[in-house]
């Protein structure tokens, strides 16, 4: 692995020439300098560390933070010292009872959650750009020239996780991964946890690679590592051993090569991508599992994803009904075409529709309806541009033509007094009464809300 330069030095010119060398043995490839370009930090047991900062008594003591009161629910997170006991992210609560005696149960704060988030992020902008907000608790930073040496990218790490101790709070420790591109820096951060450092320079690589499984690098999961079992590829040491074509090809797709390049440290221009849906799922209390509440929770979640399709500036074109039954470890999904639409009035309508294909499943289940799980997503979203006022909006009101315009009109009034004087200050049908679950804003993997959500 020497040091020649790929030829093009642009992102295109790169890639270009890249695919060039692609035919040749891996032995006598060469490739382009590859620095230290990307420093990865991930936060360690971000819920449960930011619940044990606001609670002193939950510091050092083995904790999970679960979104509902119930021994059927999971941890969605757990602390480091639950961790220890085999306790992790997806446990069961009764299990997490059974392996720890001690153990400590604590809601979900989704709130508190994002302002730890939106106060880590300033305290690493003083250091470093803030690349990519990866997750709620992951960020990728581009280092500069003058940080891509292995002891200014050290120095720079270390200043980082200190400041976020002593700034943002003592509980809230980091695994940070410094290497050629992002990929690997985000391998790098999973390597040592608690509170680790961990960097691949050019030098070692693909070779420090070895030790982990395919299913350790993001974007291989259980079905490709099974596809590349077929083609006699069962560990990351036989994938790099492959030519890049090679490697491609049993990958599979346009682009197949760019895992070979990536472990071998290459920078390659990301590929671009576009959110396709918008969406809210809830996990039904125990008490709350029967059809009305279910109905109307759904209805809660439609009102949500529907707002904050209109704070994006989308529409969508399908609405998606799907749920978890309490006997079942498969989806229930059912969709409906909309017409594009952002309007509150028409996805409900389109749900109202839905709903009884969902309420013949449970009936004809064992035991009645009994929904662990409902979701409600928008899909097929395209983005509102130059958006031309209706035609019937001068007609009166009660005219059937002009509804459309007057329930999105309606609707974007519900989001202002919402903003304005909090989450439900007005809304569409019951919300008390006891036959529903108090539908707040949830942080998903890989989705942060914005602090607007939790008024919605």
């Amino acid at each position: 692995m020497g040091g020649a330069p790929c030829p093009g030095t642009s992102a295109d010119g790169l890639a270009r020439g890249c695919r060039e060398l692609s035919e040749l043995p891996a032995p006598i490839l060469a490739f382009p300098p590859r620095p230290l370009r990307w420093l990865y930090l991930d936060l360690n047991s971000y819920f449960a560390s930011v619940e044990q900062q606001l609670n002193p008594a939950l510091r050092g003591r083995p904790v999970i933070v679960a979104p509902v009161d119930s021994d059927t629910t999971v941890a969605i997170a757990a602390s480091v010292q639950a961790k220890k006991y085999g306790i992790s992210t997806g446990t069961p609560v009764w299990e997490a009872k059974r392996l720890c005696r001690d153990l400590l149960i604590t809601p979900a704060r989704h709130e508190k959650y994002v302002e730890f988030h939106e106060a880590i992020l300033a305290e690493i902008w003083k250091h470093v750009p803030v690349t990519h907000v990866c997750s709620i608790d992951e960020v990728a930073c581009r280092l500069l020239d003058n940080e891509n040496g292995a002891e200014a990218a050290v120095a720079l790490a270390h200043r980082i996780k200190a400041s976020i101790r002593a700034q943002v709070g003592e509980c809230l420790t980091s695994s940070v991964g410094i290497a050629p591109n992002r990929l690997l820096a985000k391998l790098a951060s999973d390597m040592q946890k608690p509170d680790g450092l961990v960097v691949l320079t050019a030098e070692r690589l693909p070779d420090c690679l070895f030790g982990l499984r395919l299913l350790d690098i993001a974007g291989i999961g259980a079905k490709m590592e099974k596809r590349l079992a077929q083609d006699g590829i069962l560990d990351i040491r036989q994938y790099c051993a492959r030519r890049p074509r090679d490697a491609g090809n049993a990958w599979g797709g346009v682009n197949g090569d760019r895992l070979w390049y990536l472990l071998h440290g290459v920078e390659l221009p990301d590929k671009p991508t576009q959110s396709r849906t918008i969406g809210h799922s809830h996990v039904l209390s125990p008490g709350k599992r029967g059809l009305e509440p279910t109905r109307l929770t759904a209805r809660r979640l439609a009102l949500k994803a529907a707002s904050r399709l209109r704070r994006k500036g989308y529409r969508a074109c399908l609405l998606v009904l799907h749920g978890k039954f309490e006997d079942d470890k498969s989806n229930w999904r059912a969709s409906i075409r909309l017409p594009a639409t952002q309007d509150s009035f028409v996805v409900l309508h389109a749900l109202d529709q839905l709903f009884p294909r969902l309420a013949e499943a449970g009936r004809n289940r064992r035991g009645g309806f009994r929904l662990r799980m409902v979701g409600v997503t928008l899909c097929e979203i395209e983005a509102v541009e130059g958006e031309q006022g209706s035609l019937f909006a001068a007609l009166d009101p009660d005219d059937p033509l002009a509804r459309e315009t007057r329930t999105l009109s309606l609707s974007r009034a519900m989001d202002r007094i919402n903003q304005k004087f909090g989450r439900n200050a007005v809304s569409v049908g019951p919300l008390h009464g006891g036959r529903i679950d108090r539908v707040g804003t949830k942080i998903a993997f890989g989705r942060i809300p914005e602090m607007s959500e939790f008024h919605e």
